[in-house]
C-alpha cells in the first residue's frame, strides 16, 4: 500500500527548502533564495506556510541596519521530511517488486 506524501513538503520549492535545511544547522534568506531561484516574494510566502506547520524557526533581525532572515528546521520539520523520504520510497520501490 502506498503511504500519503505530505502536501504540504511535495510542493518543488518548500521542499527544497526543507531539503537544503536539514543539511544545515540554519541558513539567510539569501542564501535559499540563490540556491532555490525562487523570487524573494514566493519564498518568503512559502518559507510562512512551513513555519505555520511548524517545520521550520524563523528569525528575523538586523545586521548593519539591513534586515536579516536566518530559517531552520525544526525537529517536526526533519521529522516530516524523513517520513517524506521513507514513503516517497515506498513509490520508487514498492513491497511487490522488493518481494521478486
Amino acid at each position: 500500500m502506498f503511504k500519503e506524501l505530505d502536501p504540504l513538503l511535495h510542493s518543488q520549492l518548500r521542499l527544497a527548502i526543507i531539503s537544503l535545511l536539514v543539511s544545515l544547522d540554519e541558513a539567510e534568506f539569501k542564501y535559499l533564495k540563490d540556491k532555490t531561484g525562487a523570487t524573494a516574494g514566493n519564498l518568503s510566502a512559502q518559507l510562512e506556510k512551513l513555519k505555520q506547520a511548524g517545520y521550520l524557526e524563523v528569525n528575523k533581525s538586523f545586521r548593519n541596519n539591513y534586515p536579516l532572515t536566518t530559517c531552520k528546521i525544526s525537529k517536526k520539520g526533519i521529522q516530516a521530511f524523513e517520513a517524506y523520504v521513507n514513503a516517497l520510497k515506498g513509490y520508487i520501490e514498492p513491497d511487490e517488486k522488493r518481494q521478486l
